[in-house]
């Protein structure tokens, strides 16, 4: 089992974080503010109405958040569950599944290439609802040194909680690789257009087309519910890789529209679901 989590820790975190990254010359420098940045691009203050504004291709835009169908929550939340026995069954998880999503973003050409555009695969997750994140960070920290096979019990007692604990329009990741002197190139075209489309390689297969907010956890003006977010995602993705010296970018992929991508089906490839 411990060669299990050994290789689980190691593998799977190289996929949550998987992209190229290079110096980004002053572009990439300007967007911090010391030890933090600010995504300018994104306008969150209507978050508790479902609507988020952003700076997409040049101009502010208004979007309202749809939630997820029941086709793709039950998909996601059955998978992660059967992944999670797997693991403590000693079997190693495969890259397909809700888990690794295949993100898309647009907006920043940097000096090392003649394109904007970027695809990197990220871990992404689903983010408990405002009313319940400090009730579940604290049960995070409570448990935190339980014996791993106990801590999976945990995650997958959460995931049978869908929608009574998680907030249904919301996809979360970590960006750990981003600081002033290196961006990735998902971050820079992120802090430029925070349009990210992300994809799950898996049958029945989801696409996602969604508004960035990045978080940055040395951000002094953080609200207090931001701030739980950025220790929520934090702390869940210690929770099961292990401790980490410090806290990561945490990034908020706000869900405006929902395909069916699978193949072979008529209400799939590429089919709008919601809204």
């Amino acid at each position: 089992m411990k060669l299990v989590k050994m290789l689980i820790v190691t593998g799977l975190l190289v996929v949550f974080g998987c992209t190229s990254s290079q110096n980004a010359g002053g572009f990439g420098e300007q967007l911090w503010n010391g030890d933090h940045f600010v995504q300018k691009t994104v306008d969150a203050s209507r978050l508790n109405e479902n609507i988020i504004r952003a700076k997409v291709e040049g101009k502010w835009q208004e979007y309202t958040l749809t939630d997820f169908p029941e086709i793709f929550t039950i998909w996601n939340f059955n998978r992660r569950i059967e992944t999670i026995e797997g693991i403590a069954a000693g079997n190693m998880p495969g890259l397909d599944g809700p888990h690794n999503g295949i993100v898309a973003t647009y907006g920043y050409r940097r000096e090392d290439s003649k394109f904007k555009v970027n695809n990197a695969i990220k871990g992404c997750g689903f983010l408990p609802r405002k009313d319940k994140i400090r009730e579940i960070i604290q049960l995070l920290r409570d448990t935190n040194e339980e014996h791993f096979m106990k801590k999976l019990d945990i995650l997958i007692g959460l995931y049978e909680g869908t929608d009574s604990i998680f907030d249904m329009n919301k996809q979360v990741s970590l960006e750990l690789y981003a600081v002033p002197e290196r961006g990735t190139q998902t971050f820079l075209n992120q802090m430029t257009d925070p349009t990210s489309v992300i994809v799950f390689m898996d049958i029945p297969t989801f696409k996602l087309k969604t508004i960035a907010y990045l978080l940055h956890p040395q951000n002094p003006d953080l609200t207090d519910y931001e701030k739980d977010v950025v220790e929520y995602i934090n702390l869940v993705h210690s929770y099961f890789h292990g401790e980490f010296s410090q806290d990561f970018i945490a990034v908020v992929y706000n869900v405006i529209e929902v395909y069916n991508s699978s193949p072979g089906n008529k209400n799939g490839r590429g089919t709008l679901i919601v809204p």
